[in-house]
């Protein structure tokens, strides 16, 4: 059914809303963490385990979506997927430790729906997706922004504690929902459209969709490799604490604007290869600065970091998207690719760590962020062939389809 421009303005805006709820929940813990533990008596690994968790739902419940969207459509799946967030958010408001736990996992497994469901749905509703994937994009970013930079500002403006700060989100959630329902509709009558052969992992049989899972991967242990431990090592820098903070937001506000252009140019493109050479250099300058020279030109090389986590996030998601013959495919894959990507990525920060403490300083970890670039770069060449996966996936496939297939 045809859609009026104000219709289609209506939907992007849903898109982008319910996108925006994607990771306030897990790093809005970040900021309250002091009053949290003092509050509580958490040591703090076991606080660190309130964004650990959700990082591991979003790879563990990653491949549950597709299967979801099959049962009772992409809208309802979404629609779901924030009723869960909702419901996550509002258990960590009651007082036993258990349920600030079970709230984490729940908001975790709520957004890794959300993660995989999204994307598919703008592969179906939108014939050039790129833009509407750079706007998703974004929002994931200024969302995460929001969520570091406005929880503990906002509490403090409040007067409220820790626990009813982190439960203000749940109104982002609500008003998400309320916004999605009437304008992307239930879905209902397609949720039996769309049914193709064989499992979500048999897609990895398939060397086109090993190089994209890769390509994921890689800029996830990036992301949140840095986010972890940016402040801690331009403190030891000689960095002033204060700033550490602002400017890893700094990053995310810089990300976010990567990540609204690079789909959007994408998708106008047969092939993303210079796309993946961009986000190559911009992570290569960056690391290398931080490794040379931390504390002169810190924030041009934060920036440059920024750029390429922002652009190179995006432009995977949006690789699933091109790659994929079909919505469900899409959905498939992306389940397939963030169940991969996250679980890795949530090993990041503690190998970093430990490398650390073995080797008392920053070196050898930035030197292992660079190292880790080139295997991205390979993926990222190979996924940004003009190519889709071969579609029905069946045992015996191993080859893409050519584009247009």
């Amino acid at each position: 059914m045809a859609r009026s421009r104000a219709g289609t303005w209506l939907l992007v805006a849903a898109i982008v809303a319910v996108a925006l709820n994607q990771r306030p929940a897990v790093v809005a813990v970040a900021p309250l963490l002091a009053d949290l533990r003092a509050d509580t008596g958490l040591s703090s690994a076991m606080a660190g385990l309130l964004t650990t968790v959700p990082v591991l739902c979003f790879g563990a419940f990653a491949p549950v979506a597709p299967r979801l969207a099959q049962r009772v459509g992409l809208e309802t799946a979404v629609a779901a997927s924030l009723v869960l967030l909702a419901g996550g958010i509002a258990l960590r408001l009651l007082s036993p430790v258990a349920l600030l736990y079970a709230g984490s996992l729940l908001a975790g497994a709520a957004i890794a729906l959300a993660n995989v469901l999204l994307p598919a749905y703008v592969k179906r509703e939108f014939v050039r997706p790129g833009a509407v994937m750079g706007a998703y994009s974004a929002a994931l970013n200024i969302g995460a922004a929001a969520g570091a930079a406005l929880t503990l500002p906002v509490a403090n403006a409040l007067d409220v504690d820790w626990r009813t700060a982190l439960g203000l989100w749940f109104f982002l959630a609500l008003g998400a929902l309320a916004l999605w329902l009437p304008v992307a509709g239930t879905g209902r009558d397609r949720r039996s459209a769309d049914r193709l052969p064989g499992g979500s992992w048999a897609l990895l049989r398939q060397p086109l969709a090993r190089r994209v899972c890769l390509f994921l991967a890689m800029n996830s242990v990036q992301f949140y490799s840095v986010a972890a431990w940016l402040p801690t090592l331009l403190a030891d820098a000689g960095v002033p604490r204060s700033e550490g903070g602002l400017l890893l937001g700094l990053s995310n506000v810089v990300g976010a604007a990567g990540a609204l252009l690079v789909p959007a140019q994408a998708g106008r493109m047969r092939g993303q290869r210079p796309l993946v050479a961009f986000v190559v250099a911009a992570y290569a300058i960056g690391l290398t600065g931080l490794l040379v020279s931390p504390a002169a030109g810190t924030a041009v090389w934060v920036c440059a970091w920024g750029v390429a986590q922002g652009s190179g996030f995006a432009l995977a998601l949006t690789l699933i998207v091109l790659r994929s013959p079909t919505p469900l495919v899409a959905a498939r894959l992306g389940g397939v690719a963030q169940c991969v990507g996250y679980l890795v990525a949530a090993s990041g920060p503690l190998l970093l760590g430990a490398l650390h403490d073995l080797s008392s300083g920053w070196s050898w970890p930035l030197a292992l962020l660079i190292a880790a670039v080139v295997p991205m770069a390979w993926a990222g060449w190979g996924a940004g062939r003009d190519v889709v996966l071969a579609a029905p996936v069946e045992a015996e496939a191993d080859e893409p389809a050519p584009a247009g297939r």
